[in-house]
């Protein structure tokens, strides 16, 4: 794979210049000269330096299965002797067969879908339904939490992400994430809904106590307010079980996808939804449009993603990858946060995390520090790594970090 430049400098220049000045004099400042080239299953290359990093990012999930992922190429490729993006005036069987493979792995507790773009995309729909279902205007959130950076989604975010942008639209509020009485205390006679993510990423992923989010739903019941789960990262395999809420028996009114159910190949994210909530298009089946949402070509890749998350098999290499991580970082220097795969590492000081970044950054791993939490470096190999790769991650990050 031939790079797109004849060299670093000239490829840096034309972003600078094209795309994003400040983010390669931010990456200039940490010593971050990284370019990404040729990639393939847990791996992927420098385009100038020969260099191979191992990534445990991945895009927030959307690596789950690894880059180029042959399984969802040849679907894809597939597809494209038949299709196309599609119309999403039309009736579309592609659509039809992906949400019956959604509402499937959530044990048929969210039936309905709808598709879009972006997680934000997604995030956006499940507060609109919420606020037209219930006629109530005021949606709770989590103190740093994060659920897109389009218009509803920001809103429902951390400041530091709007406030640049004017002031945040009415109606929004947010409370300590882990803290019951704050949100009992939240929650009134005009809340519509409170969007959680189970474990917050760019919170440092914190894992919620027991019983927590099972008393963030029967609060919202009980209150007239609709549960929203926000489980872009969470779910699809990453914590053991397709989607983290099946594991404390969850009922939420909607969920958010995305990331991961494109496969690393094609853009796709996904509202799924009750029944109930969903009826609300029964009169209105127009007012909610997206272009690409639920491209025939993109519902390849996704229902490839979902068949190979759904093997009990699949499920159980994760949890026993996971295993596998505690027992190979017991007694380092630092809390390893974790469920299933979806993993963290806790440092014991302030800003210590951003240093770790770096660290692993120069011994070959690519992560990034939680936003809202700079002791926390988010540690997300793909799913589909092998034995003797997790081996290796476990030691160079005994080797960098302790």
């Amino acid at each position: 794979m031939e790079p797109v430049y004849p060299s670093r400098e000239a490829a840096e220049t034309a972003f600078a210049e094209r795309v994003n000045r400040g983010k390669l004099k931010t990456y200039r400042e940490y010593g971050i000269s990284l370019i990404m080239g040729p990639r393939e299953g847990a791996r992927f290359r420098d385009a100038y330096d020969e260099r191979w990093y191992l990534n445990c990012h991945c895009n927030g999930g959307v690596f789950n299965l690894g880059h180029r992922n042959p399984q969802v190429i040849a679907a894809v490729r597939a597809a494209l002797e038949h299709y196309d993006i599609g119309n999403h005036h039309l009736i579309s069987g592609p659509r039809a067969a992906l949400a019956a493979k959604l509402a499937a792995s959530t044990e048929q507790r969210l039936p309905a879908t709808v598709f879009g773009v972006s997680g934000g995309e997604a995030s956006d729909l499940a507060i609109k339904l919420a606020r037209a279902h219930t006629g109530r205007p005021t949606i709770i959130s989590m103190q740093g939490g994060y659920h897109g950076h389009t218009g509803l989604a920001l809103a429902a975010g951390e400041a530091r992400f709007r406030e640049p942008f004017g002031p945040n639209l009415p109606g929004f509020r947010q409370v300590p994430f882990n803290d019951l009485a704050a949100l009992e205390r939240a929650v009134h006679d005009q809340t519509a809904a409170v969007i959680v993510e189970p474990i917050p990423a760019t919170l440092g992923m914190p894992l919620p106590q027991p019983g927590y989010l099972k008393a963030v739903e029967r609060l919202c019941h009980e209150r007239g307010a609709l549960f929203l789960l926000d489980e872009v990262q969470t779910g699809l395999g990453r914590t053991g079980t397709a989607w983290y809420f099946l594991q404390e028996d969850l009922r939420p009114d909607g969920l958010i996808t995305g990331k991961g159910l494109s496969g690393g190949i094609y853009p796709m994210s996904a509202t799924l939804l009750t029944h109930e909530l969903h009826s609300f298009f029964d009169e209105h089946p127009f007012i909610h449009v997206s272009t690409f949402g639920g491209s025939e070509l993109g519902c390849a890749a996704a229902s490839t993603v979902l068949d190979i998350i759904s093997e009990p098999a699949f499920l159980a290499r994760v949890r026993a990858l996971s295993e596998r991580f505690a027992e190979g970082l017991a007694g380092a220097p630092f809390e390893l946060r974790r469920k299933g795969l979806f993993m963290a590492l806790k440092l014991p000081a302030e800003d210590a995390g951003l240093m770790a970044a770096k660290l692993l950054y120069d011994a070959g791993i690519y992560t990034l520090y939680a936003a809202h939490d700079t002791s926390v470096v988010q540690f997300l190999p793909p799913l589909i790594i092998s034995d003797a790769e997790a081996d290796e991650l476990i030691r160079r990050v005994r080797q960098t970090l302790g």
